[in-house]
């Protein structure tokens, strides 16, 4: 029996396309209102954090018997945190540790492979030329319109080397790590801001998640409105808590819970991976939603997650990490160069979200061969070139998840 045509939701639809998530899915990881982020005035505890890591680990460690366990290791404070303790309580467990390493981007891996030898582990540095090769695959998997899938090729790679995945996943939004948008915030709003200006403000420092001339890509399937994204962010801003508390509130409730622990969980199913991600549990979730900003982010410095770096030190490996945000990340005007813009123009310019009226033409062909395109516009074109193959996976049912984008 022919399974039935979707039918895209127009409010998934232009929530993805501006905020690269969707709250109206449903995440593994429970909401958040601004009362489960009041502050606990009792002094934080690295030992408690610590423990509540090990025992995560432990857990499932001890009670299947793993020997072998893969870790993503991408250099920075998580990642470091986890393999940290990891081998601290099982100096017998092989540890595969998983790299990306991104065509024409920043190479983390030789800080992550220094790392590895450090804690003993297998390092794996997977090199990925075209980004966008595998998107249909990965799509097919998670079955939304997602482009950075990044979590794909380190899955994939981890299947081949353990059942188990372990990662520092959370370690962002629940202990302060997004300084660059924190400091942002901070200079664009001040106490009398309304909360709709701080609205604006944490959209601003979201800037490369959409364009200026953001209403005009739309077409009338999609029923674009500023207002419509204002409603979905001022709960998080029209409360008692503290500016920055305020943004640690909407960052959990943003793309954690509705774009990257539904993609990771999708992604681990379909490779029969068992997830370890401590930062994530039940425990450490409520404890530091009421840690203070104090205790998260000294804006003096614009350093963050300074109990975990806290840890870290006590551990003797701090100096492993550095001060800045690390991650998985791809240089996406790079990859536009290299193969975004041809791929896009062989999508999108006979697209099927233009023809059945979600997207408009006209911004498309005005900007997609812009010789001066800045990452603003490359990356809503890499969102919708994942609408497209989405579309084309669900709704039109012409293209199978083997195809590849070369």
């Amino acid at each position: 029996m022919e399974e039935s045509k979707i039918i895209p939701n127009s409010n998934s639809i232009r929530n993805i396309l501006t905020l690269r998530y969707d709250p109206t899915l449903t995440s593994t990881l429970p909401k958040m209102n601004w009362k489960d982020f009041s502050i606990n005035d009792a002094t934080p505890s690295s030992d408690f954090v610590t423990n509540a890591i090990e025992k995560q680990l432990k857990n499932t460690i001890e009670t299947q018997n793993v020997e072998k366990i893969a870790v993503a290791l991408s250099g920075g404070v998580d990642s470091t945190l986890i393999i940290t303790l990891l081998r601290k309580i099982f100096p017998d467990v092989t540890i595969e540790s998983v790299s990306v390493k991104f065509a024409n981007s920043v190479d983390e891996t030789q800080k992550a492979a220094k790392i590895a030898e450090h804690f003993q582990a297998n390092h794996h540095i997977i090199d990925v030329d075209n980004y966008l090769r595998e998107l249909p695959q990965a799509i097919s998997i998670i079955k939304l319109p997602f482009w950075d899938l990044h979590w794909f090729y380190v899955a994939k790679k981890a299947k081949t080397l353990s059942k188990y995945l372990a990662s520092g996943d959370g370690g962002d939004e629940l202990f302060g790590g997004y300084t660059f948008r924190y400091e942002k915030f901070l200079s664009l709003t001040n106490s009398n801001s309304s909360p709709l200006e701080k609205v604006k403000a944490y959209l601003q420092c979201h800037e490369r998640d959409r364009v200026p001339d953001q209403q005009e890509m739309f077409d009338r399937k999609s029923n674009f409105s500023w207002d419509s994204i204002y409603k979905i962010l001022i709960p998080f801003f029209d409360n008692p808590l503290n500016s920055l508390e305020q943004v640690f509130l909407a960052d959990y409730n943003g793309k954690l819970l509705y774009n990257f622990s539904i993609v990771n969980t999708a992604i681990h199913k379909h490779f029969g991976l068992t997830s370890l991600a401590p930062l994530l549990s039940t425990e450490l979730i409520s404890y530091s939603t009421h840690l203070s900003l104090q205790h998260k982010y000294d804006s003096q410095t614009n350093i963050g997650k300074l109990l975990l770096r806290k840890i870290l030190k006590e551990n003797n490996v701090d100096s492993l990490v550095s001060k800045e945000k690390l991650g998985f990340n791809v240089n996406t005007i790079n990859l536009w160069k290299s193969h975004g813009k041809d791929l896009c123009n062989q999508y999108l310019l006979n697209s099927r979200i233009i023809e059945d009226g979600w997207i408009n033409k006209q911004w498309i062909t005005k900007h997609i061969n812009n010789s001066e395109l800045n990452v603003k516009y490359v990356n809503k074109f890499l969102g919708l070139l994942a609408f497209e193959i989405w579309y084309r996976l669900f709704v039109t049912k012409e293209m199978k998840p083997n195809t590849t984008l070369n």
